[in-house]
């Protein structure tokens, strides 16, 4: 079990999935979504690759074999280094996205840096601090503050 919540930052296991008809593009896009994958602390659990983009993503065989490991519970989310390796356009990539939440994941885009924000991020750290702050005094570490 992931030791984070849903599309946080932490251990979450995840699928990389690229669909390009060559072989140095399949190898680019599964570079790039591990890089971002990396860059969130996420796990990689499996990497799935079909090699014709015209082929309806619901008929892909890598596609459907990702999919069952996002049902069954071996990753938690997908991630892909374009919109284009799924989807015709942000539309189709945004409901698509619905789709993969219904089963209990997430569906994301390598972009060019990982998320700067997780949900509840913004209300949590102020808590956090302030329960800090409550618990220990840092007064000793800088006297002429007090």
């Amino acid at each position: 079990m992931p030791n984070t919540p849903l599309g946080g930052l932490g251990h979450v296991p995840v699928a990389v999935y690229s669909c390009a008809s060559s072989a140095s593009a399949v190898r680019e896009a599964e570079r790039r979504a591990r890089h971002y994958a990396d860059a969130c602390h996420w796990l990689v659990a499996g990497v799935w690759t079909d090699r014709d983009p015209s082929v309806p993503l619901g008929s892909r065989l890598g596609w459907q074999a990702m999919t069952g490991a996002l049902s069954s519970g071996l990753v938690r989310g997908v991630v892909v280094a374009a919109i284009s390796h799924v989807a015709l356009d942000a539309a189709q990539f945004a409901a698509l996205g619905v789709l993969v939440r219904d089963r209990g994941g997430f569906l994301v885009e390598a972009t060019t840096g990982p998320p700067q924000r997780t949900p509840g991020q913004p209300g949590y750290r102020p808590t956090l601090f302030e329960g800090a702050a409550r618990r220990f005094s840092y007064g000793h570490l800088a006297p002429e503050a007090s």
